[in-house]
């Protein structure tokens, strides 16, 4: 189905311009949205009287294109990729990764018209980038790849633990105490042991005699007695 295009369009062209599509494209899409009008007498006489129009603002945009160009050739960009020691990258630099670099320098571009020599970069070093702009205007850039080494981490390993003491006690205070533990174990051995109380019981009952036996503190006290009574009746 041929179609005269009201408006621009990124993907099929530019106001006035006559294309040929598909016929449910041009009844779901572009008509609804006024997009593109039917190609017939009536809209070719009206897109006639608009001709001198439509070549202005065309005129505009080739101005607009010589001065983007200008900016862009101008620019330099320099991206830092991961790279091995030989040069070679952790990945690639793609449309997309110039895309977002330009956007960085307000560069408004459409991705897809960013040219890539072999569609994607993998080594560092210099390069040129065609970048298209409007009708076959373009504009070269340079940008430089660098490449960053990855950083290594390196592991140490912990120094094995000694065994015999607790981990959390100084050396100086198990020493400490130590000494603390054999000063008290001399004490102890020093104190001299109570007398056995059950000994003089044990040995009286091993006589096997009812009565205690007169003791020699008590031997001197009765002979004072008995020579007390005898001089007593002596004097009577």
């Amino acid at each position: 189905m041929k179609v005269i295009l009201n408006k621009d369009l990124a993907t099929l062209g530019e106001e006035g311009d006559v294309k040929d599509v598909a016929k449910g494209y041009a009844r779901n899409f572009l008509f609804p949205r006024g997009i593109a009008l039917p190609y017939n007498e009536k809209t070719k006489k009206i897109f006639e009287e608009r001709r001198g129009e439509i070549e202005e603002r065309k005129a505009l945009k080739r101005n607009d294109a010589a001065g983007l160009k200008e900016r862009l050739e101008a620019l330099s960009m320099v991206l830092v990729m991961p790279a091995g020691q030989n040069g070679k990258l952790y990945g690639a630099v793609t449309a997309q990764t110039i895309l977002d670099e330009l956007a960085k320098n307000n560069f408004q571009i459409e991705r897809k018209k960013i040219e890539i020599p072999g569609n994607t970069i993998k080594s560092v070093g210099k390069y040129k980038v065609t970048i298209k702009l409007y009708e076959n205007a373009s504009a070269e850039c340079s940008i430089t790849i660098e490449g960053q080494p990855l950083k290594t981490e390196t592991k140490t390993t912990a120094a094995p633990q000694r065994r015999g003491r607790r981990d959390n006690q100084p050396k100086g205070e198990s020493a400490a105490s130590a000494n603390t533990a054999e000063a008290q174990s001399g004490e102890t051995s020093s104190i001299p042991s109570a007398p056995d109380a059950a000994a003089p019981e044990a040995a009286v009952q091993g006589t096997g005699t009812s009565a205690p036996e007169t003791s020699a503190a008590e031997a001197p006290a009765q002979s004072a007695e008995e020579t007390s009574t005898e001089s007593t009746n002596s004097a009577e």
